[in-house]
């Protein structure tokens, strides 16, 4: 979606992959086929480009900074290095000011108990690395679940966070060009299924107070970053209407999905402005919108009647196989600017998308 994104701005692009029938690689105007840790096949692909982004923060920190040598990396190697570490991307966030959950850093069993004593139960246990869609965490209710725990989740060191006394989920999509320029979507909801993101409602259905503390914390986070590039910055909201932020990813976000058909300039063509230094112009909607992932083969067997539902804006991502949990695609349906229903309404609109149990 950014290869093409860049596409319509005249721009050509080069994908590093291991996966030569890859989605990206199907769009793109050149393939580099290598691993994104090789050094022969980072150097080859740098002879080959002006600049280098990314959209998936398991890649290589290394291979990034062996990039950086040859090229422009956007977002830095040093924003990546942030993101892919729970306890830096923490102790980031808390030396910028910005409030996250209460935490202890777990290195070995007996850290684990004054974790447990400190935070109290129940509380969430996670990987410091290469965790997502709810992979690489446990939630424990007491102390018998401890052990199970810290042997199960690997690498250590771990992270233990509190439980917070959630309302829901939101994140904003934000932007910051070579010139300082941010531009910040208007935070959405998110609602999960599985711990998978399963459905998206911009604008967020909050208080206008949270939307405008949530676009100037994710502002905070990209200005201290030094970001290039495009960022997406999740919140939990509280019951106490306390805004938390969760975790950053320096890419273009599952969240942000929905600004492909409700936006003029949605957020892989910002993505894409940002790295290769075009003005970012005003992150506007002309729609509100509601985003649903279809995930699976379960979805995937709705395609045929997706397409014959006007009103449902399907994209399909060229993944060859819809293996159980995977995100194959989205769809989107657009409402008119400030007419975003409520769950019964949007129950209504998604149709055949709909949830049995929503």
């Amino acid at each position: 979606m950014s290869a093409m994104a860049a596409a319509r701005l005249g721009f050509r692009t080069n994908i590093l992959t291991d996966d030569e029938g890859g989605p990206a690689a199907q769009v793109a105007t050149a393939t580099t086929l290598g691993a994104h840790d090789d050094p022969a096949a980072l150097r080859r692909f740098a002879e080959a480009v002006d600049v280098v982004t990314f959209e998936f923060e398991n890649v290589s920190a290394d291979g990034l900074e062996l990039l950086a040598s040859l090229r422009p990396v956007r977002p830095s190697g040093a924003v990546l290095r942030t993101s892919q570490d729970r306890l830096a991307e923490k102790a980031f966030l808390e030396g910028a000011g910005v409030p996250v959950a209460p935490y202890r850093a777990v290195h070995d069993r007996a850290e684990l108990d004054t974790a447990a004593d400190a935070l109290g139960f129940p509380f969430v246990l996670k990987t410091t690395r290469l965790g997502y869609d709810g992979k690489g965490q446990r939630l424990l209710r007491d102390a018998g679940e401890l052990d199970a725990a810290f042997d199960a989740l690997a690498p250590h060191p771990l992270v233990a966070e509190g439980f917070v006394d959630f309302d829901c989920e939101l994140s904003v999509m934000v932007a910051r060009g070579l010139d300082g320029t941010v531009r910040c979507f208007d935070p959405v909801r998110n609602i999960h299924r599985h711990h998978i993101l399963d459905l998206t409602l911009a604008p967020a259905p909050v208080g206008e107070a949270a939307c405008d503390e949530a676009v100037a914390l994710a502002t905070r986070v990209a200005e201290s970053l030094d970001l290039v590039g495009l960022m997406g910055v999740e919140f939990f909201l509280d019951r106490k209407g306390r805004l938390l932020v969760n975790e950053i990813a320096p890419r273009p976000h599952n969240s942000g999905h929905w600004t492909m058909d409700a936006c003029p300039v949605d957020q892989f063509e910002m993505h894409v402005r940002a790295v290769t230094g075009l003005p970012l112009p005003p992150a506007i909607r002309h729609s509100d919108a509601v985003m649903r992932n279809l995930v699976g083969p379960e979805d995937m067997a709705l395609w045929p009647q997706i397409l014959a539902t006007p009103g449902l804006l399907p994209h399909l991502y060229g993944k060859a196989e819809a293996r159980p949990g995977r995100k194959m695609g989205h769809v989107n349906r657009l409402f008119p600017k400030g007419g975003l229903p409520g769950a019964f309404g949007v129950r209504d609109a998604l149709g055949v998308l709909a949830r049995a149990d929503e």
